[in-house]
């Protein structure tokens, strides 16, 4: 469906309060700052305002952004408890309501109807154009939260969170301000202009990050690498990374990438406070850079056809499809050889899919997949068709089996990008026969 379709189909509604305490809050900060010019401020407030805007940023990147949204990590539950402060202080909303439309991002990046904050849609609309329009997530419901709703920290914050954000975000830097009998200039500096700042830098990973950049590991979206925005965002300009290997702790693998949210996460590591720092192999990282290399080559051969990534049409995405592959030279398994292979491993939790005609043996990748190992399984071959089946028997019907993958693996669930796709051949174990 194209954005003109959906629209008709579902005028947006505009979000009046979201809208207005938006709106409101730069109009409050301009008056401020108008009749309290920068030259008059203590230099104490100023340096309180790099602290807010830093501290609110770091709470989105190292907790709302990298250990809750893409569980790349796990925290201590004081870290946790340090993160949801910080993340409040930035005024983007709960952990959960964060987090649940950054994942729906990342499973339909680009696409103008599902995507929150799809680049396609326009360099304004992706900054803060969603922010004006009431939400309607029509595939919200594919998207697991579950890990979110067990953590407790999380739970507290999303049923309290109006008054834990005004408290850290508003109310907080006047306080402190007090002390050198500065809490107006505070409020104004440290108060509302830290959020802006931290708001607008956030905006930015959405829409200059998917604007203007490199692409050197995947061009199947627009997401791009941006020193300058690196900056900004405490680390989170190498979005063509992120975007290539989201369940990276990292959002560059270089240790000397600008990264200080990575730089955080590792000292976090070492003082035993954080655990479990996931990475894309490297293997994969390599893989990756010399298909794109061989990609621009290719590309530079064409006539008229400059390298990089183009608009999507309309009505569908510019996706590359699947490298071709040799013929299969594996094994070849009836029905019932799958279902030993999935029982087999019953005990130690084997998790088969089949996708394309192919048995998927995804056991080891479970703890990597970024979308969680909740989606996976609910495709898994079942080793156990049902109660009502006789001992040894086959049941008549594949649905009785399991879910067939391929439309999720290809779009219905995710947009995998060709990293993810390469993964998924490496684990397979047999092509299923069509007999």
């Amino acid at each position: 469906m194209t954005v003109s379709a959906a629209s008709e189909k579902h005028p947006a509604r505009v979000w009046w309060s979201n809208a207005s305490f938006f709106v409101g809050v730069h109009i409050a900060a301009a008056i401020g700052i108008y009749y309290y010019p920068w030259y008059s401020v203590p230099r104490a407030t100023l340096w309180l305002t790099l602290f807010f805007w830093q501290a609110s940023s770091i709470g989105v990147t190292v907790g709302y952004h990298r250990l809750y949204s893409h569980r790349a990590f796990r925290a201590r539950l004081g870290v946790r408890i340090l993160v949801a402060c910080l993340g409040s202080s930035a005024l983007q909303g709960s952990i959960k309501w964060w987090c649940l439309r950054h994942r729906l991002h990342h499973r339909f990046t680009d696409d103008p109807v599902h995507d929150p904050y799809a680049a396609t849609r326009g360099l304004l609309w992706s900054h803060m154009g969603w922010i004006f329009f009431k939400p309607r997530y029509e595939r919200m419901n594919l998207i697991d939260a579950d890990d979110l709703d067990n953590d407790p920290v999380v739970r507290f914050q999303h049923k309290y969170y109006i008054p834990i954000a005004s408290f850290f975000g508003l109310a907080l830097p006047p306080m402190i301000g007090a002390a050198w009998s500065d809490p107006v200039g505070a409020y104004i500096w440290a108060g509302l202009l830290a959020r802006i700042l931290a708001w607008h830098c956030t905006f930015f990973v959405n829409s200059l990050a998917h604007w203007d950049g490199l692409q050197p590991y995947s061009d199947e979206n627009t997401s791009k690498s941006n020193l300058l925005l690196a900056l900004l965002t405490c680390g989170e300009g190498n979005h063509n990374f992120h975007h290539a290997f989201p369940h990276d702790f990292r959002s560059g693998p270089s240790l000397f990438d600008w990264d200080p949210s990575k730089w955080l996460i590792l000292l976090l590591h070492e003082l035993g406070l954080a655990s479990g720092l996931r990475r894309a192999r490297d293997t994969d990282v390599s893989a990756a850079l010399e298909h794109m290399a061989q990609h621009e080559h290719a590309r530079g051969h064409m006539h008229g056809f400059e390298p990089g990534y183009h608009a999507i049409p309309e009505g569908g995405f510019a996706r590359e499809e699947d490298e071709p592959v040799a013929a299969w030279a594996g094994d070849v398994w009836t029905l019932q050889q799958a279902l030993e292979y999935a029982r087999a491993g019953k005990t130690v939790g084997r998790c088969t899919i089949i996708i394309d005609g192919f048995v998927v043996d995804a056991t080891a990748y479970l703890g990597e997949h970024p979308g969680g190992a909740a989606i996976i399984r609910k495709y898994s071959v079942r080793a156990d068709p049902g109660k009502n089946a006789k001992e040894g028997a086959t049941p008549k019907s594949e649905e009785a089996l399991w879910k067939e993958a391929s439309w999720a693996f290809h779009g219905g669930l995710n947009q995998h990008t060709w990293a993810a796709k390469r993964r998924m051949r490496e684990l397979r174990v047999a092509k299923l026969s069509e007999d």
